[in-house]
């Protein structure tokens, strides 16, 4: 991954100095993630994408190989959606990316369903409606949401103007993702 972050940035023409001032994380990190010695978080990945204008499947190396003019995506109704697998293990936590496709006008409310588990959601692109019991909330772009999926929960496209990308990491009862606070590098300022 290190040397793919390194082509994103040095493409979009920064400097190491220049990412750790406009994204915040520091420059020690930054060049330890470059040299693989340390694996970056989804937060610092996201960041990262942001900044050097990319997307997260091209930053992690997973976007489809460039063969040549694309043929235009046939048309979609709107409950279709791509799913793509982000782990590749049975049981545990979860990962996925959706797609929901762009909409012509303003969906009905999502259907909602309840299971077993705990649920992190993070906005890459578009605005999400996600009905979370009797709560309808709409998430734009780095929008993340939080939630005990024995709530009934359903998403949806929240109107025209695109489609919708998000991740998903889903895992049983009990296995919530914990926040870290990272900790200053020493000699860092």
């Amino acid at each position: 991954m290190g040397p793919r972050l390194r082509t994103a940035r040095e493409r979009h023409g920064a400097t190491l100095t220049g990412v750790s001032r406009a994204t915040g994380i520091s420059l020690s990190t930054l060049s330890r993630i470059e040299t693989g010695r340390r694996k970056p978080t989804l937060e610092v990945l996201l960041q990262l994408a942001k900044a050097y204008g990319v997307s997260l499947d091209e930053l992690a190396g997973t976007a489809p190989a460039a063969t040549g003019p694309r043929a235009p995506a046939p048309p979609r109704s709107g409950n279709d959606k791509a799913v793509l697998p982000l782990t590749r293990y049975v049981g545990g936590l979860h990962a996925h990316k959706h797609v929901l496709p762009a909409v012509d006008a303003p969906p009905a409310r999502p259907r909602q369903v309840s299971h077993d588990g705990y649920e992190w959601l993070c906005v890459l692109y578009g605005r999400l409606w996600l009905a979370l019991g009797e709560q309808d909330l709409v998430l734009s772009a780095g929008d993340v949401a939080e939630f005990d999926t024995r709530t009934a929960h359903g998403v949806a496209n929240a109107g025209p103007g695109g489609p919708v990308e998000y991740l998903i990491m889903f895992g049983p009862q009990g296995e919530r993702l914990r926040p870290r606070t990272p900790t200053p590098d020493r000699g860092a300022r």
